[in-house]
C-alpha cells in the first residue's frame, strides 16, 4: 500500500513540482494538494494521509496553526514542514506545533524523500541549517520572559489576527470563522488589549514578525 501524502503550499508551481517529484517514487502517492492552512486541514480529516508537506507562511491559516490542528486531531500523521524561511521563531513553532520535521526549499528533492522515510519511522527530521538553530536555542534556553503569540494569544484570537492582517473585513472574518460579527469584534478588542497594539499596521507587522503571516500574503 502506497504511503498517502497531501501537499500544502500557497504557490502552484511548488505543488505541481512535488507532485511530479514524489509520485515518481513507487511508495508515495500524492492524494492532494492545498493552497491554505484551512484546506489543508479539511483535506486531512477527509482522506488521514500518512504524511503532509507543510508550507510555514500560507493565507488564511497558517502552516503552524494548520499543523497544530492536524497533529492534536490526529497524532499519527506526520507533518514536515518546508519552507523557505530558517528564522528561529518560526522553526520552534512549528516543533512545538507538532511538526515531526522541518527542511528548507532550497534542499534536494532526496532529502524531502529521506525526511519522510525518517518521520514514517517515528523519528524528526531536521534540514543541517535548521539543526544548528534547535541546539542553539536548546543550549541557550528562551530568555526569562520571552513572550510569543503563541503563548499570549489563544488559538482562536491568532486566527482573527491573521486573518485581520490580509485585510479580512470583520464580516468576512466572521462568515470564514463561522462565528458572529460580535464575536470577532470580541476578539480584536482582546488581541488589542493583549498585544497593548491600537491599528491596523501595528498588527500587521506583528503578525509578520512573529510568523503568522507574511509580507507575501
Amino acid at each position: 500500500m502506497k504511503v498517502k501524502v497531501v501537499i500544502a503550499d500557497d504557490h502552484q508551481i511548488v505543488r505541481q513540482g512535488l507532485r511530479h517529484l514524489l509520485e515518481r517514487e513507487l511508495d508515495l502517492e500524492v492524494a492532494a494538494e492545498a493552497e491554505d492552512g484551512r484546506s489543508t486541514v479539511r483535506l486531512v480529516r477527509e482522506l488521514q494521509p500518512e504524511v503532509v508537506i507543510m508550507d510555514v507562511a500560507m493565507p488564511d491559516l497558517n502552516g503552524i496553526e494548520a499543523t497544530r490542528q492536524i497533529v492534536g486531531e490526529f497524532p499519527k500523521i506526520r507533518v514536515i514542514a518546508l519552507s523557505m524561511y530558517a528564522d528561529k521563531r518560526f522553526v520552534t513553532n512549528m516543533l512545538k506545533a507538532g511538526a515531526s520535521g522541518y527542511l528548507l526549499k532550497d534542499c534536494a528533492f532526496e532529502e524531502l524523500v529521506r525526511a519522510i522515510r525518517v518521520v514514517l519511522n517515528h523519528k524528526t527530521y531536521l534540514s543541517p541549517g535548521v539543526t544548528d538553530i534547535v541546539v542553539k536555542d536548546y543550549m541557550n534556553g528562551s530568555p526569562p520572559g520571552e513572550a510569543s503569540v503563541f503563548s499570549v494569544l489563544t488559538p482562536r484570537e491568532r486566527e482573527v489576527l491573521q486573518l485581520m492582517s490580509e485585510g479580512r473585513s470583520t464580516n468576512r472574518i466572521a462568515d470564514c470563522l463561522h462565528v458572529s460579527v460580535k464575536t470577532v469584534e470580541t476578539h480584536r478588542q482582546q488581541v488589542m488589549n493583549k498585544l497593548n497594539l491600537r491599528s491596523v499596521a501595528e498588527l500587521t507587522k506583528y503578525a509578520i514578525r512573529e510568523g503568522l503571516t507574511s509580507v507575501e500574503n
